[in-house]
């Protein structure tokens, strides 16, 4: 996929399709177009502004309203897409308005799209404008087409272009860049997610990290089921001993400042297939059980992303991965775990393994001296009861990180939302034969969760992001397709990038 500047007039830009935005007006009649959009109008003496006027088109949000130009413009057609209403306009609405057009025209057709979604408010920049466009363009075209030949052989976009001014190419080529490499790291974490389980087993994880580390010049390590338990690793031991893959400890390391201590951790739950062990899951949608490393996806992408851009930070992120399974070796509810930094665990339900394996990573980002350490997982289905499939939930030890993270998710179009972690939460996790319980019930059970992994950061600044809900589609959308969405992962490369700023 080619990305590209363009700087002709709006009459002589040579595409398939120009893609220009619309506002939706308080009176419902007619629509407040954008600045390109206005200038299209002129050109097709008015039509967009008599369609929305008659009620054809009214500018809400994912609407579309496509006109063929009929050699009025060199452009074939244009598509005007809804953008809703001005005031809540945000950096998420031209990804997803970007996202919607795209895939659209793939669909009917088009080869070569320009885009010009040239909004702008107190809110927006323009450079951030066009990161939006590219970004959502690129993660809307996605699809997973590795396992299907008919589809393979199917004609795609190729050219995306991306309407500037003359003076503000330079700046438009920094932003083509960075925002390539935001959407290609995101497809990766796609691409994982939607692997099927026989195929992307922990070993294969493994493996891919390290070409992917290999390829952008990333230090790693990646320990075996020995050094695993040599580390004292109990929970990624017992969660992985009723399957026949073993496990592995991915370490993934960026210096981009030697010279300074500090160093961001990343930690992703890594498990390649989840059955939920003795405590077996329903048949029902148990397949998407694939999307269980959704954490380590978006950790994977992240780092890669981190790799090509190179801020001046250092960052290392740590991926446990296994699979869990029933067997005659699995572990058992009534089991007592020890992790590495010595506390014991109460195995209460086996398909609460994922805080077992982060237990371990959060000891080993402890003694790293990692901090502040970020967790991503597809922890628990109670958060998609809270927050359903729009938003992430944010779980923190520390107001300021927490702030700082739905910032860094507002620029990169993700949403996050910060959940309590009370001290009166704590009695739900105590047990009466060891030092936590592995569960503490259904009620809160989102919030008894992080409560547990809270127990193995220390005094550490430590957030805990609980993607079930967000980084698995199981019904395609208007823009994106089913399966793995990548989240977490331009959020954490835009808080990265920020901490180097602050810090050059």
């Amino acid at each position: 996929m080619q990305v590209q500047i363009a700087t002709q007039t709006v009459r002589d830009l040579t595409c398939d399709a120009l893609i220009v935005g619309a506002l939706s007006t308080k009176e419902g009649k007619g629509v407040s177009l954008t600045k390109t959009g206005n200038t299209v109008d002129r050109l097709l003496n008015k039509l967009i502004s008599e369609r929305s006027i008659d009620g054809e088109f009214k500018g809400n949000s994912g609407e579309i309203l496509t006109i063929h130009t009929a050699g009025k413009l060199a452009a074939k057609r244009v598509l005007v897409i809804g953008l809703g209403e001005h005031a809540k306009v945000d950096i998420h609405t031209i990804q997803r308005a970007s996202a919607i057009a795209a895939r659209r025209l793939q669909e009917t057709g088009a080869r070569t799209i320009v885009l010009a979604i040239d909004l702008e408010n107190d809110k927006i920049s323009t450079e951030q404008s066009m990161q939006a466009q590219i970004e959502g363009a690129l993660l809307g075209l996605y699809k997973f087409r590795t396992y299907q030949t008919a589809e393979k052989e199917k004609q795609d976009i190729t050219h995306i272009q991306i309407l500037v001014e003359e003076t503000d190419k330079a700046q438009a080529e920094r932003v083509i860049n960075k925002a390539t490499i935001l959407a290609q790291a995101t497809n990766t974490a796609r691409d994982l997610i939607n692997e099927p389980p026989n195929v992307l087993t922990p070993t294969e994880l493994a493996q891919r990290a390290i070409a992917m580390a290999k390829q952008t010049g990333l230090a790693y390590e990646v320990f075996d089921r020995a050094k695993i338990a040599e580390l004292g690793m109990g929970g990624i031991i017992g969660v992985s001993q009723g399957s026949a893959q073993p496990p592995h400890f991915i370490v993934l390391r960026y210096r981009g400042a030697p010279e300074n201590p500090q160093t961001i951790g990343l930690v992703g739950k890594g498990i390649t297939f989840d059955t939920g062990g003795i405590s077996i899951k329903s048949a029902e949608h148990m397949d998407e059980m694939k999307g269980d490393m959704g954490g380590a996806a978006a950790v994977f992408g992240a780092m890669q992303a981190i790799a090509s851009l190179k801020p001046h930070i250092n960052v290392t992120a740590l991926i446990p991965t296994c699979e869990n399974m029933p067997s005659g070796t699995a572990y058992r509810p009534g089991d007592i775990l020890r992790i590495m930094n010595g506390k014991t665990i109460e195995i209460v339900n086996t398909d609460a393994e994922g805080r077992l394996i982060l237990a371990d990573a959060l000891s080993y980002a402890v003694k790293e001296g990692l901090s502040p350490i970020i967790d991503l997982a597809t922890l628990t289905g109670a958060i998609i009861i809270a927050l359903g499939h729009t938003t992430t939930g944010l779980f923190s030890n520390n107001e300021s990180l927490t702030n700082e993270i739905i910032a860094a998710g507002r620029s990169a179009g993700e949403k996050y939302w910060p959940m309590p972690l009370d001290d009166e939460y704590q009695d739900l996790i105590k047990s009466d034969i060891a030092d936590i319980r592995q569960t503490g019930g259904r009620p809160a059970s989102s919030i008894t969760a992080a409560k547990i992994l809270e127990q193995f950061v220390d005094k550490t600044q430590w957030a805990h992001l609980d993607i079930a809900g967000t980084s698995y589609f199981e019904s395609k959308k208007s823009y994106q397709g089913k399966g793995g969405t990548g989240t977490g992962v331009r959020t954490l490369v835009e808080l990265v990038l920020r901490r180097a700023q602050k810090n050059p």
